[in-house]
């Protein structure tokens, strides 16, 4: 989740393997918004005309967190590959697979995964502090449902999720990128969800959530065009119970802000 900083909530992330190394430099200072940097050389995915839509934040990772990757990660994640994944491999049984794009620092995957023990959460994640706090809360859950990627999402969806082979894909928080000349860089874009759209088996889901109203628009206007989707409601969706609310929307709620979700199946 991109709304808040990635201490805070995490979001719709992810890295290329030759950028973990910056991140890593960069591991041992403070967040700060204001020194966050742009990637430039890869930048963009020119196949889908798509731009990245996360920036190398001086991202802090926590000791634990750390101990948790070096741990962990040998059994929990799996390395970026230009190959297409098996998921009954991946995952050791045959069950439907659902993609989370960005679960931040993992709090809400933790609690899908746990009411959900019959599905297979396979999550795209950018920043190693949120790793790291997934990686920990699959040890303390004691979840096996589970299985993490760090790289950026739209090269894992083209190159490592099979066609019609997701029963739902999970998009909560993306970072808005709320000036408009950023809107570019917004992560719900056409091409990516026709994407989306091509790896999703007939029936399944995507599932957006936002806090920010003029993103909730985009979002609902870019899924209404898509051909491969059609809408589960008239307009926004009410929130499903089994996306738990954050701790972040309850703040906002109380100060009068508001969240929108959409939820649309492929034809």
């Amino acid at each position: 989740m991109n709304t808040h900083t990635i201490e805070e909530q995490g979001g719709t992330s992810a890295t290329a393997t030759k950028e973990q190394q910056i991140l890593a430099d960069t591991s041992n200072s403070s967040s700060d918004k204001g020194q966050a940097t742009l990637s430039t050389k890869e930048d963009s995915h020119p196949r889908f005309g798509h731009i990245r839509s996360f920036v190398h934040r001086r991202s802090h990772i926590t000791q634990g967190q750390q101990h948790a990757i070096d741990r962990l990660a040998p059994k929990w994640t799996i390395p970026y590959q230009d190959q297409l994944l098996d998921f009954a491999t991946v995952f050791g049984r045959h069950a439907p697979t659902i993609l989370e794009i960005g679960f931040g620092m993992g709090e809400t995957t933790e609690k899908i995964a746990q009411t959900r023990t019959g599905d297979n959460f396979l999550g795209v994640e950018v920043f190693p502090a949120g790793v790291g706090s997934m990686l920990n809360r699959i040890e303390a859950s004691n979840l096996h449902n589970v299985r993490i990627i760090q790289h950026d999402a739209v090269d894992v969806v083209n190159h490592m999720i099979p066609p019609e082979s997701l029963d739902g894909i999970h998009i909560y928080f993306p970072d808005p990128w709320p000036k408009k000349r950023h809107h570019k860089r917004r992560l719900i874009q056409g091409p990516f969800v026709h994407l989306l759209a091509q790896r999703l088996k007939s029936g399944g889901y995507i599932h957006c959530a936002t806090d920010w109203e003029n993103y909730a628009e985009q979002m609902l206007e870019v899924l209404s065009n898509e051909p491969l989707l059609c809408n589960t409601a008239d307009g926004f969706a009410p929130k499903p119970d089994y996306r738990p609310q954050t701790k972040f929307e309850t703040r906002g709620f109380r100060l009068g802000h508001s969240s929108w979700d959409v939820v649309f199946k492929k034809i």
